[in-house]
């Protein structure tokens, strides 16, 4: 697991759009031994949970929803599940959800790591989104990095032939890692061979903008599944 829940109360505007919206747009799964965990067995009907067969996007890690509930908008063509563990953040993206009215996305409260490889059949995912994880910076939690050749092959595995996985960072170590660990992957293709463009339905969110005023450069990265 790459994370556990941490603990923090909402906000009576969280708590309010939790209650609101959280019955149409979380998606409860049987938990194993922490509460953030994914029992061994689970399994989700996406199309009957969508009422629709659509291409099918996978965001780890979507935090308050910034990046996710634009980027959903933009394509309403596709089904997006979410994965966050911190809820008062799933709460504020319900709140985003509702005040824009989309109806193609879901949320997990679990560990996106095991979701990821449980609740999807290999070879149905159009595209992966990794954006801004927690980069670990101590040498001795490095791993406890989500990105890492064997998440590589979980990824590989549940995309089409031809899906892609989007990351982005704005520490520079936690980008070479990423190269370092995909770059030379049997199954992924850095797409550009090296930095990716900034891919432009992603927003600036507070985070990056963060990251910016602090003087770091954002990297951008995209693999495809190999055929």
């Amino acid at each position: 697991m790459s994370f556990v829940r941490r603990s923090a109360r909402m906000n009576d505007s969280q708590r309010g759009a939790w209650d609101r919206h959280a019955a149409d747009f979380v998606v409860d799964v049987p938990p194993a031994e922490l509460s953030t965990s994914i029992a061994d067995g689970a399994s989700v009907d996406w199309v009957r949970e969508f009422g629709r067969r659509a291409d099918l996007i996978v965001e780890i890690g979507s935090g308050a929803g910034d990046s996710l509930v634009p980027m959903a908008a933009a394509r309403p063509e596709a089904d997006v599940v979410a994965f966050e563990v911190f809820e008062p953040a799933v709460a504020s993206t319900l709140g985003r959800i509702g005040r824009e009215g989309l109806t193609n996305v879901r949320i997990v409260v679990a560990d996106g790591a095991q979701g990821l490889g449980r609740l999807f059949d290999d070879g149905t995912i159009s595209e992966v989104w990794t954006f801004f994880a927690d980069p670990w910076h101590k040498s001795r939690h490095h791993k406890r990095r989500l990105v890492s050749g064997a998440f590589g092959d979980v990824v590989a595995r549940k995309l089409v032939p031809g899906g892609v996985w989007r990351l982005a960072t704005d520490w520079e170590d936690y980008a070479l890692w990423m190269r370092e660990e995909l770059d030379d992957h049997a199954l992924l293709e850095n797409v550009h061979g090296g930095w990716a463009p900034r891919l432009a339905d992603r927003p600036v969110t507070k985070y990056e903008s963060r990251g910016i005023a602090a003087g770091r450069r954002i990297y951008d990265l995209t693999y495809r599944r190999r055929a």
